[in-house]
């Protein structure tokens, strides 16, 4: 059984296309009835239209198969009073779902991926912060992958704000233990007996993904088709309870070997 990650490990993170045996991979566990789940951090695009346009792209599964924060963000933030920050995609999607953007006295700071984060945009969620208004990043990811260039991900983000605030923050998406419950309590449709000690977790995000399911019990296979360049970047600094069990270049190399 598996839980397989999106950006870098099914699709490219640069042209958003199908990587080199990712599409094959889905339909082997489909032919052989192999329980899965499909669990991104995607935010900027409504939990549907991501869904919708993975299967446009030729990957084949249903929308019970796939989990996103979008999907668990209402039982974790109050819609009223959010100062949002992420790109503007993300902006229009929190807008739809029913958020009230307040950038003068929120409730709440939420924090999603954007490459170009500003100073004053730092210095104003210290100031919310610091007025008491709560932390929450929609994911935990270490690195943010485009364009051939890597940036700080939320999870360095939030580290940030923490360090400078003493805010603690919470997580909607993975590595948090309320996505990873979620996730096995929708595996469990498939198969009621699934434990996270059964499921492997496959994803190019070795700290912001694999690192907290490992931590769960979950096997954890590393693919260097996203983030990183190659093991080495990453691995061999990595405490040793949170290393990866296994390291793949793709999701074709783990197909030729399961």
């Amino acid at each position: 059984m598996y839980f397989i990650d999106v950006q870098g490990t099914l699709i490219s993170d640069s042209d958003k296309s199908p990587i080199r045996g990712s599409i094959e991979f889905i339909d082997m566990l489909n032919e052989k009835k192999i329980p899965y789940m499909v669990v991104t951090n995607n935010t900027k695009k409504s939990s549907v239209d991501f869904h919708d346009y993975l299967t446009t792209i030729g990957f084949n599964f249903s929308f019970d198969k796939y989990l996103d924060p979008l999907m668990l963000l209402d039982s974790r933030v109050q819609k009223e009073s959010v100062a949002a920050y992420g790109a503007e995609e993300f902006l229009k999607t929190l807008t739809k779902m029913g958020y009230t953007l307040d950038y003068k006295n929120p409730k709440t700071v939420l924090v999603a991926i954007k490459e170009d984060f500003s100073a004053d945009e730092y210095v104003q969620m210290i100031d919310f912060l610091l007025s008491g208004a709560s932390l929450v990043g929609m994911h935990e990811t270490s690195i943010y992958a485009k364009n051939n260039k890597r940036y700080p991900g939320v999870g360095a983000v939030l580290k940030l704000l923490e360090f400078a605030t003493s805010v603690s923050y919470a997580v909607v998406g993975k590595p948090s233990e309320a996505f990873y419950d979620e996730a096995l309590k929708m595996l469990q449709k498939q198969n009621s007996d699934a434990k996270l000690e059964d499921i492997t977790m496959i994803s190019d995000d070795v700290k912001g993904d694999l690192g907290g399911a490992k931590e769960m019990g979950a096997k954890t296979i590393f693919v260097t088709s996203g983030k990183y360049k190659s093991a080495d970047e990453i691995v061999p600094f990595l405490k040793e309870e949170v290393k990866p069990d296994f390291v793949y270049a793709d999701m074709q190399e783990i197909l030729e070997t399961i």
